[in-house]
């Protein structure tokens, strides 16, 4: 489809979805303690582990979500991006089946329960970000690559 091979309609995806894992990443880090215990909800991992993800993971959504943006490593942030969805979509999925009620720990205080809803929400969220993934390398970002020729 030639949507998909719209510069302007792949910098609109890029801003929305690199800005919702900028919104995430920075709820988190705003309050680690209360996302480490959020990611302690789901009993996958002991307590310090989740510590350990409750420091990492933040910075890792920003850095991602702000690469991005600005166009620097677009193609790896957005792969970070769907790597991370398709973990968060697996995560959240595994957690219903067990029986686990949580919230989802996605926006800090701003979470909400981790059910249905949110797969197919993070599903939409890993679409967009795998067509970013898979799209032309010319119509990706801004700062084109310039072959020279000698």
């Amino acid at each position: 489809m030639t949507v998909f091979k719209n510069r302007y309609f792949l910098q609109l995806l890029r801003f929305i979805v690199g800005g919702v894992f900028i919104w995430a990443a920075v709820t988190k880090i705003a309050d680690p303690l209360a996302f480490a215990q959020d990611v302690r909800n789901y009993r996958l991992v002991g307590q310090a582990l989740s510590f350990l993800t409750a420091i990492i993971l933040p910075w890792v959504e920003l850095i991602a979500g702000i690469c991005l943006i600005i166009g620097i490593f677009p193609r790896s942030a957005a792969l970070m991006i769907s790597v991370l969805l398709l973990f968060f979509i697996i995560l959240v999925a595994v957690t219903m089946l067990r029986g686990i009620d949580v919230d989802c720990g996605c926006f800090g205080t701003f979470s909400r329960k981790a059910d249905l809803w949110l797969i197919l929400e993070d599903s939409l969220w890993l679409v967009m970000s795998l067509v970013l993934l898979f799209s032309p390398a010319n119509e990706f970002c801004w700062l084109k690559a310039t072959k020279k020729t000698f």
